[in-house]
């Protein structure tokens, strides 16, 4: 089993705060933002980053989906991290400053991989999937956080 890793990022015009409190808000903010490829978003525990418990299904493509429940942890400031109790995959959001009133949002999700041929493909394919997922989440982050 390898390591599968996707990583995507967006600078956003808001404060680094902003941002950041944007994405630790699973109980308001967060399931605003998800794109379609989300479903069944529920808070079952908590819901402001640290200590926030939440479910959703995500479908990667139209025959994977990953049923998830997740942990929320920030180790660190700006930085929250889901680890999914279902799987080996975790997803580490860092919100760092890009400037003035400007934020670098970066998202990365790391799981055990499948071994042979069928690791191969979810090697090569599944990190662009996701990034086409996270980009679209980022997007909405922008749209939500961005003054006009």
């Amino acid at each position: 089993m390898a390591q599968v890793e996707a990583t995507t990022e967006r600078v956003v015009a808001a404060d680094p705060e902003t941002v950041f409190d944007a994405l630790a808000d699973y109980a308001g903010t967060r399931g605003a933002l998800l794109p379609e490829q989300f479903s069944e978003y529920e808070v079952r525990e908590g819901g402001d980053g640290e200590g926030t418990v939440v479910h959703w299904r995500l479908q990667a493509t139209s025959k994977r989906v990953r049923d998830c429940l997740l942990d929320v942890t920030e180790p660190t400031d700006g930085q929250l991290v889901e680890k999914d109790r279902n799987s080996s995959m975790v997803t580490t959001w860092t919100v760092t400053p890009a400037g003035q009133g400007r934020s670098r949002v970066v998202v990365t999700t790391v799981w055990n991989g499948a071994g042979g041929i069928g690791g191969f493909f979810e090697r090569t394919f599944a990190p662009k999937g996701l990034g086409r997922i996270y980009d679209a989440l980022l997007a909405n982050l922008a749209a939500a956080t961005e003054k006009k």
